[in-house]
């Protein structure tokens, strides 16, 4: 009897319909993220219970974004946005997401503190997008644990360097209008990038035409050092501003100099051209 008053009132507060798949007759079926069973049928719940049994029974954090498909790989869940007309970073991937692909959009610019919120992500791909600028603090938040980072097929020309130097992902450039400079010469140094895809990072631009159209290993590999060259350049503008000022200071003291030396002329001129005071008392003594 009190078995029975119990389970009527809990009836009463949440149908059992809500917790056990539709058609299902079992007495401990449930969803996700239920806590609740009941052993005996119930009537048709009202939509303020209705209401109540989503609150419970839908599991949270587990939204996803309209132009996406959220599945799972191995129990990790995979966020796939492939080939949706994207052109930004959607801002409601879910927080639990290990897998990412944002491949074959139109996304053009990676802001700072894109990804911070996912702290569980492991692989990002971006690869054939229309990437042109990617900011300092564009993977901020998943430094640590991301494992693969996709770069390639973009239209990226130039990339700052502590983007991706505090990464400990295997990085792939492949494929983009490289401009080979020092910051990209020490991202190939000391980043890890995939050894499949390094002979793929060629020089579309480079301070000399001999390097253009050559892989950026091979460049390097000749002797080329792009950061001394860009230190010696730094060196030759800084003794050419040394040389201006020192130029300037010289050409100051000189026109200072012969200004003072006219200005003595003058007043030795004018001093004789004044009466000297023996003619006076020449002319004095004459008088008298």
């Amino acid at each position: 009897m009190g078995e029975a008053l119990q389970e009527r009132r809990g009836a009463a507060l949440l149908p059992r319909s809500c917790c056990r798949p539709r058609g299902v007759a079992g007495s401990h079926a449930e969803l996700p993220g239920c806590k609740m069973t009941f052993t005996t049928a119930t009537p048709a719940a009202s939509v303020a219970q209705a209401f109540f049994c989503l609150l419970l029974c839908v599991p949270w954090g587990s939204s996803c974004p309209p132009s996406c498909q959220c599945t799972e790989r191995a129990g990790a869940k995979a966020v796939l946005c492939s080939s949706r007309h994207l052109e930004e970073i959607p801002k409601d991937i879910p927080r639990d997401a290990v897998f990412l692909k944002l491949d074959a959009n139109s996304i053009t610019r990676i802001p700072s503190n894109a990804f911070r919120h996912l702290s569980h992500l492991e692989e990002l791909d971006l690869s054939r997008n229309a990437i042109e600028k990617i900011d300092r603090a564009a993977f901020k938040g998943v430094a640590a644990g991301l494992r693969t980072l996709d770069l390639s097929s973009n239209r990226i020309r130039s990339i700052p360097k502590e983007a991706l130097l505090a990464l400990n992902a295997k990085l792939r450039l492949a494929n983009n209008p490289w401009h080979c400079e020092c910051a990209l010469q020490e991202v190939l140094w000391e980043a890890r990038l995939d050894p499949d895809s390094v002979q793929d990072i060629t020089c579309h631009t480079a301070p000399r035409e001999e390097y253009v159209g050559k892989p950026l290993l091979q460049v390097l590999d000749a002797g080329v050092n792009f950061c001394s060259v860009r230190q010696r350049t730094t060196d030759v503008a800084m003794f050419i501003t040394m040389f201006g000022w020192f130029a300037m200071v010289i050409v100051y003291v000189i026109c200072y100099v012969r200004h003072n030396q006219e200005d003595a002329c003058k007043h030795v001129d004018y001093l004789k051209s004044l009466p000297s005071t023996q003619d006076h008392a020449e002319t004095t003594s004459t008088a008298l």
